[in-house]
């Protein structure tokens, strides 16, 4: 034992210990999460549940748990419907079941409003339909027919989308020129105005034109009942998927669980975001860890290589070393507070008086925006990119920057030719750590500029392409919203995993492909330290 304990093989098992430990937390954490968000898109059966009332329950089985203080269990099923019941879920009691069935042809909708609906399909007016059709292949038929209806509808959106853009330039462009004191007869101005009334004349073409289109779509529509027979009338324009669920085979469920995958990395969310798509939050959390990485790792390496390679060892360095690595424990919310004060209300306003006074009262950069968010998070990182790219720098032995130096090198040369290149791996590092923490906050975005539905993406078509000034969403955020904020918790559910699978994914991908470029680095410079 004396010798065991000598040898230091305690401290062995120890450390091992406590990597497994870790490992296995991290590995229970995505095993929990991926259980509970990969199954969510499955289409389950649909089950009947004959009761002693004398009604029926149709729905999804969730869980069956034993109820409290009794010898039976109770079910939790999604029932939908909440047009026809007013909530989406509900318990009830095993003993009270006579009769537990799988129906044929029961129909499942997922729709643009109030959720799934659950029941059977009894008539389907779409026109020129021919109705000697089974009625099943009368929707699906009906389905088909409008797409070319919702393209006209789309493509009249954008139009109106247009004219309100062109509306809103000629309105701001006017308010500049009454800010410039700009009299009201003067010529310009009075272009503006005949332009913004021709444009208020095809604005209003346009809405006729989409209220004719809406009325036409309105004309393809199904009825429904429930299990019950109470009826349902939904047009066929509301209905995002339809399938029978308990006629499914193993491959046409993996046809719909594609198609709901594809949907949620492309598709709009919609339901207070507890359905659809998350394309916009992946695309703004994406955006702006990119935008984030544009300001702190350039910042955090310059700073690195001045208190590295030109800073003396004086009090002022050291305690500029102290105050870095303690800048990396305080709490973000703090960031965030800092960047509302500084950022939002300090620069951004500044920038509105000296380039957007027109439109103040209303703020153009003086509110929270995807910019902001990300000088905020970018303050929030730099410690970490200052500190591993110092350690990179200093791992360095100092016989090569001597060797440089007395083959008649600068100091300049020495570091951007020899020492970054060497360093570039423990560099890299102090980004993938930088991302993976700011992909991750959510405390400081929800005060500098994220939002639980953002109206347009910072990224488009519209000049300048690009706009800073924009606010957006996040996982992250929407992971708070959708789980903690959202009137249908149950709803929500899993989406939250879903978002939390999706972010880890991300965070995953980013840092591999950081890391890949870290370890081409480093075969590249093998006689280097790192």
């Amino acid at each position: 034992m004396k010798q065991f304990i000598t040898r230091g093989e305690p401290q062995v098992w120890m450390t091992a210990a406590a990597l497994t430990t870790t490992l296995l937390m991290g590995l229970t954490l995505i095993v929990i999460v991926m259980i509970n968000g990969l199954g969510t898109f499955w289409p389950a059966r649909v089950t009947e549940f004959k009761m002693q009332s004398g009604q029926s329950v149709l729905g999804e089985v969730l869980k069956e748990e034993p109820l409290p203080g009794t010898d039976t269990r109770r079910i939790q099923l999604k029932v939908g419907n909440r047009d026809l019941y007013g909530m989406d879920f509900r318990w009830i009691e095993e003993r009270q079941v006579t009769e537990r069935t799988l129906p044929d042809h029961v129909v499942a909708l997922e729709r643009e409003e109030y959720g799934n609906f659950y029941g059977l399909l009894k008539n389907v007016h779409v026109p020129g339909t021919d109705k000697a059709q089974p009625i099943w292949q009368q929707l699906v038929a009906g389905r088909e027919a409008i797409l070319p209806l919702r393209d006209k509808l789309d493509e009249i959106d954008g139009h109106i989308n247009d004219i309100n853009r062109e509306i809103e330039a000629l309105q701001d462009r006017d308010r500049l020129l009454v800010y410039q004191g700009v009299a009201s007869g003067h010529p310009e101005r009075q272009h503006i105005v005949v332009e913004v009334s021709e444009l208020k004349g095809s604005f209003a073409h346009w809405m006729e034109q989409q209220r004719l289109q809406k009325e036409a779509l309105a004309d393809y529509y199904a009825e429904f009942s429930d299990i019950n027979g109470r009826s349902a009338h939904i047009e066929l324009d509301e209905i995002v998927r339809a399938y029978q669920p308990n006629d499914l085979g193993f491959f046409q469920r993996a046809g719909i669980y594609g198609s709901k995958l594809v949907e949620l990395f492309v598709g709009e969310p919609r339901e207070s975001n507890t359905e659809g798509g998350l394309f916009p939050a992946i695309f703004g959390t994406v955006l702006l860890i990119f935008v984030m990485s544009l300001f702190s790792f350039p910042l955090g390496v310059i700073a690195a290589i001045y208190l590295s390679e030109y800073a003396g060892e004086g009090l002022m360095v050291r305690l500029v070393r102290i105050a870095v690595n303690n800048l990396a424990g305080i709490p973000s919310i703090v960031y965030g507070i800092f960047g509302l004060g500084f950022f939002v209300y300090g620069i951004g306003s500044g920038i509105d008086q000296l380039f957007f006074p027109e439109r103040l009262p209303t703020p153009t950069f003086g509110t929270g925006g995807l910019l902001w968010a990300s000088l905020t998070l970018a303050l929030l990182t730099v410690p970490v990119v200052i500190v591993t790219t110092e350690e990179a720098l200093g791992a360095i032995p100092g016989g090569i920057r001597e060797g440089s130096l007395a083959l008649g090198s600068t100091r300049f040369q020495t570091l951007t030719r020899i020492l970054l290149p060497m360093a570039s791996p423990g560099i890299m590092t102090g980004l993938i750590l930088s991302m993976a923490r700011a992909a991750g906050e959510v405390a400081p975005l929800m005060i500098t500029g994220v939002v639980k539905l953002a109206p347009s993406l910072p990224l488009d078509g519209q000049f300048p392409y690009f706009h800073l000034e924009r606010k957006f969403m996040h996982l992250g955020f929407h992971i708070y919203d959708i789980g903690f904020q959202s009137p249908n918790v149950e709803a929500a559910r899993p989406m939250v995993f879903v978002t939390t699978l999706l972010l880890v994914l991300i965070v995953i991908v980013m840092s591999g492909v950081a890391i890949r470029l870290r370890n081409h680095m480093k075969k590249k410079y093998t006689f280097g330290t790192f």
